[in-house]
């Protein structure tokens, strides 16, 4: 007999979300003994009068509640495919028929009701049809159904195109959104494309195709089954689209770069890349996995939902954590007897050095020169610094003008050896020293990264180091259009070679389309790199989820402010769950801690989403947070308050001492407030008083 195959439809989980806590739970032990043993006599199958599918049939989970389940006649797939009350889940069962696409291969669980044929259109209506360009053949390759192509093939607008989700295919869906938003045809069909011959009647080979894949996960491990029950509309953890899949399980003979826009699923790619390798490229019982990001906060966010898609023995071999604190760690354990410095403790030793600043340079052009040309090009002594190029600094200096300003930079680096201090960059170069002059002491197989817009040469001339040039050696994520750090790479330059290894994502699954638009407008006009000397343009990404526009609201005062927010929130307080799905973003901390002090006093409960700590939705209140710590996360809604002219943008961010410097900090600032507003999955909403932000006139406020 052929093993035993049971699987889920992502329909299925989202179903099972909304069902009573007490049903759930009797659900739960259901697919625990129908994965044992689908055929068993004690399943309760039923069948469905007045079906399009003889194979769909209901499951009794207890006296009120059905499972919809598609058994074959004969083989041995099984599917979950949905669970309701009683009457509710008949009448979903009755419109439904499950197929095998005969041009994808990929499963599909068609609503046979809603399929109703369009009427006849003139000549002179065809030439007003969205698709009239495409052929039948393109249709189907796009995976819309047979019976539904007329009907496809008469839409003359957007509107009817939406009206038809409800029957279409998802991937039949998008596909055909993709195309009406300007997509290559053969891009698009390179995602749907199906390779070898399709049996329409074979469903475990239909389950295999990445198509399927998307939709479908055969159930095969208990522990991640409960896991993945008790949060099932967390899909990112088993379904991905095919072009992710694509960039996850593969082999790479060298460094990959996946470049994409927010909401495009890196960090989601990174982590089942990383959770890729372990488990089929780098088994042994000494490998490691190393992944990497910018800062503290994402690491711990990142290492908790790895945990949620990874077996426990795997993911002992992945080692989640922040560049800077890696470093750390190193060098401690090397004995090295130096400390990190951030803050105020470089503050306070740029006040000693600067007292032998030559007249006529500003503080800031000092502070500048460190972080822009001397640490990224790792400069050590005045002969490199006079030779070295000073590419994107608006101030020209001369020999003379080099030797003079030196000897501050100098007696800046002198003070932080005499205190045993390190800046990060200088300490990621004295690791990487060591691990040069040792090669082989390190248990990396791979390095996952993810946030690299906001990583500079430094870091990735330390990761070139960090693991040996191979096969799978380097996964790169990241979109220079989200970096408000302000550091630069050409990864060629840091010895990381991608050369036919780039690659990029191009769907938003996060930000509706009205959301995307809005925010990609504060950034039009504005040049960002590909991480490796190449220009990355918005065109191609798109949103497939649509909703209300982003809203802005000024008001004459601080107190009006606060009143508009209250009446969003107070709606929401019968429901803590879904003020946890709200977060308020503001550019300070200080001015967070106004809105938190304003709302506590009308009772509404509040959460810090803080910096080092891990953000738990599971603790009631309404989200605040600074607009750098919501980098990485999602919300329902995001509240972007406080964004007026004196705060948005921040002044002290703004001042240069050179109008190239100027322009970048503007250009950085920009990329925050994009950030913060792309982390709305439905809802932007823009706060502040009068004047507003001079960011938001291109808005057209």
């Amino acid at each position: 007999m052929s093993e035993i195959v049971v699987a889920l439809g992502s329909d299925f989980l989202s179903a099972y979300s909304r069902i009573p806590k007490k049903q759930q739970g009797k659900v739960r032990e259901f697919i625990r003994k129908f994965k044992l043993n689908p055929k068993s006599s004690g399943i309760n199958y039923e069948r469905i009068h007045d079906s399009h599918d003889s194979h769909i049939w209901s499951v009794r989970i207890d006296q009120a509640y059905r499972g919809i389940v598609h058994r074959p006649d004969s083989g041995s797939t099984f599917i979950l495919l949905w669970v309701d009350h009683h009457d509710e889940a008949y009448d979903w069962a009755r419109r439904r028929k499950v197929v095998i696409h005969p041009e994808t291969g990929s499963l599909q669980v068609l609503d046979v009701e809603a399929s109703e044929m369009p009427v006849e259109i003139s000549s002179v209506e065809k030439e007003l049809c969205l698709f009239r360009k495409l052929k039948d053949r393109h249709l189907r390759q796009f995976g819309v159904p047979e019976i539904l192509i007329p009907k496809v093939s008469s839409l003359v607008s957007e509107e009817e195109l939406e009206d038809m989700s409800a029957s279409l295919p998802e991937e039949a869906m998008e596909c055909l959104q993709m195309f009406n938003e300007g997509f290559d045809l053969d891009e698009i069909l390179n995602d749907v494309a199906c390779d070898g011959k399709i049996d329409t009647d074979d469903y475990g080979s239909a389950l295999e195709r990445d198509g399927s894949k998307r939709f479908f996960w055969v159930v095969d491990d208990e522990l991640e089954l409960a896991e993945m029950l008790a949060a099932p509309l967390e899909k990112w953890r088993v379904f991905l689209h095919p072009s992710q899949r694509r960039l996850v399980e593969r082999d790479w003979n060298g460094p990959v770069r996946v470049l994409g826009g927010a909401g495009t699923g890196k960090t989601v790619v990174a982590m089942h890349r990383a959770k890729w390798l372990a488990e089929n490229s780098f088994t042994g019982p000494n490998d490691r996995i190393l992944f990497t990001t910018f800062t503290r906060n994402l690491a711990g966010d990142i290492r908790e939902n790895l945990r949620k898609i990874t077996p426990a023995d795997v993911m002992k071999r992945i080692e989640v954590v922040n560049l800077d604190e890696w470093v750390w760690n190193f060098l401690k354990r090397s004995k090295f007897g130096c400390r990190i410095a951030y803050g105020k403790v470089t503050k306070d030793v740029w006040e000693k050095a600067l007292s032998l600043s030559p007249e006529g340079y500003q503080e800031s052009f000092f502070r500048e020169e460190w972080d822009r040309v001397i640490q990224p090009q790792g400069i050590d002594t005045l002969r490199e610094y006079l030779t070295c190029s000073r590419t994107g600094r608006g101030t020209r200096l001369a020999r003379r003008q080099r030797k003079d300003i030196w000897q501050v930079f100098e007696e800046y680096r002198r003070l932080l050896d005499e205190a045993g201090l390190r800046e990060p960059a200088d300490a990621m170069r004295d690791v990487r020293h060591i691990l040069e002059s040792k090669p082989g002491i390190l248990p990396y197989r791979a390095v996952v990264v993810d946030e690299a817009q906001d990583m500079g040469p430094q870091e990735f001339k330390l990761i070139r180091q960090i693991v040996p040039e191979a096969g799978n050696d380097i996964f790169i994520v990241g979109d220079a259009h989200q970096r408000i750090y302000g550091k630069r790479v050409v990864l060629s330059r840091a010895g990381i070679n991608i050369r036919g290894r780039g690659r990029k994502l191009r769907i938003n699954y996060r930000t509706t389309e009205e959301n995307r638009n809005w925010a990609v407008r504060l950034i039009n006009g504005l040049s960002f790199d590909d991480l490796d000397g190449g220009i990355d343009a918005q065109e191609g990404y798109r949103s497939l989820v649509h909703g209300v526009s982003p809203e802005i609201h000024a008001f004459e005062s601080f107190d009006e402010e606060i009143e508009f927010i209250v009446s969003r929130l107070v709606p929401m307080l019968a429901s803590p769950g879904q003020m946890s799905s709200v977060c308020i973003a503001a550019r300070t901390n200080s001015l967070l801690k106004q809105y938190a002090d304003e709302l506590a006093s009308r009772g509404i409960a509040t959460c810090f989403v803080k910096r080092n700590q891990e953000e738990d939705r599971s603790t009631p209140g309404v989200r605040l947070a600074t607009m750098h710590r919501v980098k990485g996360l999602e919300f329902d809604t995001m509240i972007v308050a406080g964004a007026n002219e004196g705060v948005v943008p921040l002044p002290t961010a703004v001042l240069g001492s050179d109008d190239i410097t100027r322009r970048e900090g503007e250009k950085s600032e920009k990329a925050l407030l994009y950030v913060a507003a792309t982390r709305a999955r439905k809802h932007v909403i823009i706060t502040g008083l009068i004047p507003l932000s001079r960011f938001l006139k291109y808005q057209g406020n």
